[in-house]
């Protein structure tokens, strides 16, 4: 007899059902795209403001980048323990309300304190949101899904640059940007209260006769028939609370697969320090160049123009030649782009096109690493497997903006800041390679079966890593 997970893991895809939580879902994933590319567009208008040096401008995307990586690690481990439905409205709402408040910041400081909350809200909402999103997901459709939710990264980040350019007449510009950012965010908070908890989360948190009513609700709307299951007795947990109940998440993580943990945090950490690093600075890079602001914005939104088609042809592949192999073909052509493009500043159309090509490629690559980092864990430590990536890799990208500005770019010059980083790449795609499993076609929690291939760590059955 199949289980209540195996049924919802069964179901045909059905946009009135699945694809309205995919789109929910993903709405917020733009304000994250918004949120981060806002960084860049906002770095000069506040330097030229606040009449700030080249290290305090890096500043600005330094303490949001910083507060997402406090968010991913506590809104991971909570989305984990109370749910993921709670926990996917509650993220957004703090960062709203906390953007709103920086839009009226009247000092510098302040500012960047605000900036800070704001990101740890908005922190939360990529591990909960692809938490939520895969299991609800079909198995048959669940790559493609979580691939295709990526595509509201470069329409976010787009949507950003254009909004952005327009406003570059305003008075007061990088204060109406944040306003503007921020009031859908709160429109979209309501929307999600409407959002059902994760079956799959109430079935291994014992709360059975929850779990049936969302299943049966499912197979009903999405017209599969009807059949027995059986809801699987819950994992047992201690119920640690607070600083502890992470703590207790991280060390989980890293029980459950050495290898695999080492090898999603690394890859996290060098794709996304590559992409953020050109985010955060490309806007200031073309100025330096000479560009007008128009121009600079314009350029920078070509990127993650370009990216929109890359998330659609990753959502296209990641699924006929499998997760490991399109990240480990991508993300290091993608590197190499960059470079190009700081060799070509010279040559304006070809340092054009390499910014197109960087945006293409880099949306190949982070579709699939997100939807392959949160397939990798169990269910009752994805969210927080997935969480404690991200904020791995934005503790030391947010860390980047400073750095790049400060002491990497002065120092070294682009060509070798960027080919410093591509080499990080390369080494993570290797390591991958060798120490994690390949998920394409894998039920959520056949993780014991699976990672078991990948020796030696010794990988307990699924739940069981939980204290």
């Amino acid at each position: 007899m199949k289980t209540g997970d195996q049924i919802v893991q069964d179901l045909p895809w059905r946009w009135g059902v699945q694809g309205k939580i995919f789109i929910i879902g993903g709405l917020g994933y733009l304000f994250d795209a918004y949120d981060i590319a806002l960084n860049g567009f906002l770095m000069p208008l506040l330097g030229e403001h606040f009449d700030l040096t080249l290290s305090e401008r890096g500043l600005v995307a330094t303490v949001n980048l910083v507060g997402m990586a406090v968010g991913a690690v506590t809104w991971g481990a909570i989305a984990d323990r109370i749910g993921r439905k709670r926990a996917f409205s509650v993220t957004l709402l703090v960062f709203a309300l906390f953007s709103v408040l920086g839009a009226l910041a009247p000092s510098y400081i302040l500012f960047l304190a605000l900036r800070f909350v704001a990101g740890v809200g908005l922190g939360g909402c990529i591990p909960v949101d692809y938490a939520l999103v895969a299991e609800f997901s079909p198995r048959k459709y669940r790559g493609r899904i979580l691939t295709a939710l990526d595509v509201w990264w470069p329409i976010g980040v787009t949507l950003c640059g254009l909004v952005s350019t327009a406003m570059l007449t305003l008075d007061n510009n990088w204060r109406w940007m944040l306003t503007t950012m921020s009031i859908p965010a709160l429109l979209l908070f309501w929307v999600r209260r409407g959002v059902p908890e994760s079956p799959v989360y109430l079935s291994k948190k014992g709360r059975e006769a929850e779990a049936r009513a969302v299943i049966d609700d499912l197979v009903t709307r999405t017209g599969a028939a009807a059949e027995p299951y059986v809801v699987s007795a819950p994992a047992e947990d201690a119920g640690a609370k607070g600083p502890r109940a992470v703590l207790g998440q991280l060390r989980d993580i890293w029980k459950f697969s050495p290898r695999i943990t080492s090898a999603a945090w690394l890859l996290f950490a060098t794709v996304m320090l590559v992409y953020y690093a050109a985010l955060s600075w490309m806007p200031s890079i073309l100025k330096e160049e000479g560009l007008g602001d128009t121009a600079a914005f314009m350029s920078t939104t070509l990127m993650s123009g370009v990216g929109i088609i890359g998330v659609l042809t990753s959502t296209a592949l990641v699924d006929l030649v499998g997760r490991k192999w399109l990240i480990g073909i991508t993300a290091p052509l993608a590197s190499l782009a960059l470079v190009v493009f700081a060799l070509l500043m010279d040559m304006p159309t070809g340092s054009v096109v390499a910014i197109g090509v960087f945006g293409f490629l880099m949306q190949l690559t982070i579709p699939a690493m997100y939807a392959y980092v949160s397939e990798l864990y169990p269910t009752l430590l994805r969210a927080s497997g997935f969480g404690w990536a991200s904020s791995f890799s934005r503790v030391l990208t947010g860390f980047a903006p400073l750095l790049f500005g400060s002491v990497m770019w002065p120092l070294l010059g682009l060509p070798l800041t960027f080919s410093v980083l591509a080499l990080a790449v390369v080494g993570a795609v290797v390591w991958t390679a060798v120490a994690a499993p390949e998920t394409k076609g894998r039920a959520l929690d056949d993780d014991a079966e699976d990672t078991a291939q990948v020796p030696p760590a010794p990988v307990p059955a699924p739940g069981k890593a939980v204290v």
